[in-house]
């Protein structure tokens, strides 16, 4: 068992963490609202802490999960952050997805530190977070990786190193371009079935059986035909993650059309009032346009 830090407790970093602590780790947590913290600390036990650095003191692992490049800039660097706090030898795992870039940047600062750094980005979503059914992609030093692992384990299904630093950030962008094209191809089949008058339970019951099914079609399909849109990943945090995917296209030379189209119908929904709707959501979308 271990003494660890968990730093941010959103939707996915306050069950994380939890499992963590479950397992019989020591677990002190920090959050940007105290009340969470407490709140976490009256539910499962542990500590918390009033800044970063506190929480990471005399930790053997740091756990981040936060919600884009300037909050993992802030947890991690200044006379408050994570860093200044930890030990030389000791790790961080950062399970934000933010750019290749700052997860790069903050690499270099933490070996110059002595300290370890590991970019673990996840999916699986609220529901894998809960479970301990996350995927999470890892990049990195193969030694603090490994030494990793097994804590990261306690709330993953698979996980996995892909390669250096930067490669778990990038194989997460894979995932989200992956998910945007799926989402729209759902949302189109369902529309163009409730337009045709057919029974759209009945069609997926037939189609997810063959070369049409997906994940996104077994888990959202009903959902997406009552017009509820509270059961996943927030339309607001896609498009963060879709436009690190577009910046980072353009630096690596990659051609995204569709992601780059997806993105514009996500700012649709935003403009319909749907930002912290589910990303299936891109069915009301249709369905308003007629």
């Amino acid at each position: 068992m271990a003494k660890l830090a968990f730093l941010g407790l959103g939707v996915m970093g306050y069950p994380m963490a939890g499992h963590l602590q479950a397992a019989g780790h020591e677990v002190c947590v920090y959050n940007r609202t105290a009340a969470k913290a407490e709140k976490w600390v009256a539910q499962h036990g542990g500590c918390h802490a009033s800044t970063p650095r506190e929480a990471a003191e005399g930790a053997d692992f740091v756990m981040v999960c936060v919600g884009n490049d300037d909050d993992l800039r802030s947890v991690c660097l200044g006379a408050d952050g994570a860093f200044a706090g930890m030990d030389e030898g000791t790790i961080l795992v950062d399970h934000t997805t933010v750019s290749a870039r700052v997860t790069h940047a903050l690499y270099a600062a933490a070996k110059s530190a002595g300290i370890g750094f590991v970019d673990a980005p996840v999916s699986g979503g609220q529901a894998g977070a809960e479970n301990g059914q996350l995927s999470i992609m890892c990049g990195g030093d193969e030694a603090h990786y490994t030494a990793a692992e097994p804590v990261i384990s306690t709330y993953a299904k698979l996980c996995r190193r892909l390669g250096e630093s930067g490669a778990g950030q990038m194989t997460k962008m894979a995932n989200q371009i992956a998910i945007a094209g799926l989402v729209q191809a759902l949302s189109e089949a369902l529309h163009f079935a409730e337009k045709a008058g057919l029974d759209g339970r009945a069609v997926i019951e037939v189609i997810s059986q063959g070369a049409a099914g997906s994940w996104q079609m077994a888990n959202r399909y009903q959902t997406m035909l009552d017009d509820k849109w509270n059961h996943g990943f927030a339309v607001d945090w896609m498009r963060k993650d879709l436009g690190i995917c577009l910046d980072t296209a353009d630096e690596v030379g990659a051609s995204l059309p569709v992601t780059a189209l997806v993105d514009q119908f996500y700012k649709d929904v935003q403009k319909m009032g749907g930002g912290r709707w589910d990303t299936s959501s891109l069915l009301a979308r249709l369905r308003k346009m007629g």
